[in-house]
């Protein structure tokens, strides 16, 4: 075995016959009486034990069955983080049926081609509004017999519908499939082109979950062990945590305000988050605008500052010397202690997926208590391929390779991965699935590199990697970063392919951008036209730049960058639903922005070229 593939033999004997359901038939035998959801109620949270979710999801699978959805339909649903969410999951897994997951956020043609594309022939609508962005494009739907939308009270008429079904019923369309069949069709959100359909099996799931739980022991299969789901579960991420919690017994409770997060945290309670980089990164923000505020910033800062160095010494092995152990223990008690408790106060673990974390951020969370756990995939890996774990992690990396899975590294870097988690093939799409595969290999598309540890670590997109007209190969994520991590910067894309230098398209953070303004001395309500051209908060952007140019050589390095007067946002049509940004919409929509960098000349540049 080369230093650049790992293949990580299974822990859990493969279960052919196995499927999604059987998971929480497992579940119920073993603890019916355990707590596997809490649902809001009033100011606190309502338990729901295994048994009473077993019985909630055969009611509802009864009401399909009435309905006319029959073993292999496909059923699209559009619905944001709830225990419903989980609840109509489980239900057409009991059915027989096959869900289709739409992102909450995706727009009527969005809808109109997974429905047209998957085949679907019933839709399940959260909102009005979600059940209206399906109205209009409905002629072009003709497969779609039925739409119900929970808000009107569909679930509770679907249970109505469904007492007439017997029990056995139930039991045998659940007991249908095996591991190879088709669990569910989820649309990559995609950066590029029409979404593909990724056909992932009951297998893919099973395998997935009841190893993961054994590599994950420390966080999933501890006494009162729960997690609070705020991201979408319409995304592979959330989804496959979900399912783990029910095969791991871990208690689930959902949030899909992320303004209401904090709030929620405190009453809820969880040990681990999950969660995507950005949301770490506005927690701190947060809380360093806060203390700027309060006119403690400096503490702040130098806190976060003492948190990283304490951090990075012990996973070095180095001596933590004694100055540094005395701020430690002083600034614990002044800031990481009221973080914490922010956070609930018992949380423990935090597992990061779908973009990279950058070890400043880990380290800081790390001092404050919470290990967060990077992990890496994508919806064509069922989610982790590799992740960070309790007893063996290493911040700025993504990871071991997990147990049932193989990842090795192509000639040119690119990641490829095989094993219990790669997804069958896209849905009614032969070519693709045969561009994405060599042999039984996946090829992700990333590039990354192994530690001798077998670590690994992403160091960019293959078809991101930007050639100036040097030669000079630059990979954008190691430069945009950091510039994101600033409070002010909403996103960043790097540009300079075939170009002589390099340069950066910035946007700024409208919610934490009024903030930084007050703190500032300057209007808090001041338009985005405004402060991008405001020299306080272009010399604050400059700050950022000079920070990530530090971590580069010069040739990679940004000479100019334009602060635009506007947002990406999913709705502009520049970022996907997990808030990736799309490249090449970014490219084609802002090309004149580009253009201007590279024509005036180099002389007003926003940078000190020193």
């Amino acid at each position: 075995m080369s230093a650049a593939q790992f293949d990580i033999p299974a822990i859990v004997p493969a279960d052919p016959s196995a499927n999604i359901a059987d998971l929480l038939v497992d579940r119920v035998r073993a603890t019916p009486s355990l707590a596997l959801f809490a649902v809001p109620d009033g100011a606190g949270w309502r338990d729901i034990t295994a048994a009473e979710f077993e019985r909630d999801v055969i009611a509802l699978a009864k009401g399909f069955v009435a309905a006319g959805i029959e073993p292999g339909d496909k059923v699209a649903f559009v619905a944001r983080t709830t225990y419903e969410w989980t609840l109509v999951d489980f239900a057409l897994f009991f059915a027989g049926a096959v869900m289709v997951p739409v992102y909450e956020t995706s727009s009527a043609s969005q809808i109109g081609w997974i429905l047209s594309d998957s085949g679907a022939i019933a839709v399940i609508a959260e909102s009005e509004e979600h059940a209206a962005r399906v109205e209009e494009i409905r002629s072009e739907v003709p497969l779609v017999r039925d739409v119900w939308t929970m808000a009107s009270g569909a679930l509770d008429s679907l249970r109505a519908q469904g007492t007439g079904v017997t029990d056995a019923e139930i039991e045998r369309r659940r007991s249908l499939a095996v591991g190879s069949d088709i669990a569910t069709l989820i649309y990559t959100s995609g950066s590029t082109g029409r979404p593909k359909g990724c056909v992932l099996t009951h297998s893919n799931f099973v395998e997935l979950a009841r190893n993961s739980a054994r590599a994950l022991e420390e966080v999933v299969n501890t006494p009162g062990a729960s997690t609070l789901l705020f991201i979408t579960t319409a995304h592979v991420f959330a989804r496959f945590i979900s399912i783990l919690d029910v095969h791991a017994g871990v208690k689930t409770g959902h949030q899909p305000d992320t303004k209401q997060l904090l709030p929620a945290l405190g009453s809820f309670q969880p040990t681990f988050l999950l969660a995507v980089p950005r949301v770490f990164e506005k927690v701190y923000n947060s809380a360093e605008q806060k203390a700027e505020a309060g006119g403690k910033g400096k503490i702040f800062r130098a806190a976060a500052r003492t948190a990283i160095e304490h951090s990075t010494l012990l996973q070095e092995g180095a001596r933590v010397p004694l100055g540094t152990r005395i701020k430690f223990a002083l600034f614990d008690r002044l800031v990481y202690s009221k973080l914490r408790a922010a956070m609930g106060g018992r949380v423990t673990y935090a597992v990061s997926g779908s973009a990279p974390l950058g070890p400043r951020l880990g380290h800081f969370f790390h001092s404050l208590g919470v290990t967060i756990l990077e992990g890496y995939g994508l919806t064509e890996t069922t989610a982790p391929a590799t992740v960070n774990q309790a007893s063996k992690a290493k911040i700025g990396t993504v990871g071991p390779v997990l147990p049932g899975v193989g990842v090795r590294l192509a000639d040119d870097g690119e990641i490829e991965v095989r094993g219990i988690n790669v997804f069958k093939e896209y849905w009614r799409n032969p070519e693709a699935t045969a561009a994405a595969f060599d042999g039984e290999w996946f090829r992700t598309g990333d590039i990354g590199s192994f530690d001798d540890e077998g670590f690994l670590t992403i160091t960019g997109r293959k078809k991101e990697i930007i050639v100036t007209a040097g030669g000079k190969n630059v990979a954008p994520a190691a430069l945009e970063d950091p510039i994101r991590a600033n409070p002010i910067v909403g996103q960043v894309v790097v540009v300079g392919d075939q170009r002589p230098f390099i340069s950066a398209l910035i946007t700024l953070d409208p919610e934490m951008l009024p903030a930084w303004l007050a703190n500032n001395s300057l209007p808090g309500d001041m338009s985005l036209a405004d402060a991008a051209r405001n020299p306080a908060v272009r010399a604050e952007v400059q700050r950022a730049v000079d920070i990530a140019n530090k971590g580069v050589s010069r040739a990679e390095s940004i000479r100019k960058f334009t602060i635009l007067d506007t947002e990406w946002t999913e709705a502009s049509g520049h970022l996907t639903p997990k808030m990736s940004i799309k490249r090449g919409v970014i490219l084609d929509d802002f090309a004149d922005a580009i253009e201007e960098i590279y024509t005036v000349p180099v002389n007003t540049t926003n940078v000190s070229l020193g």
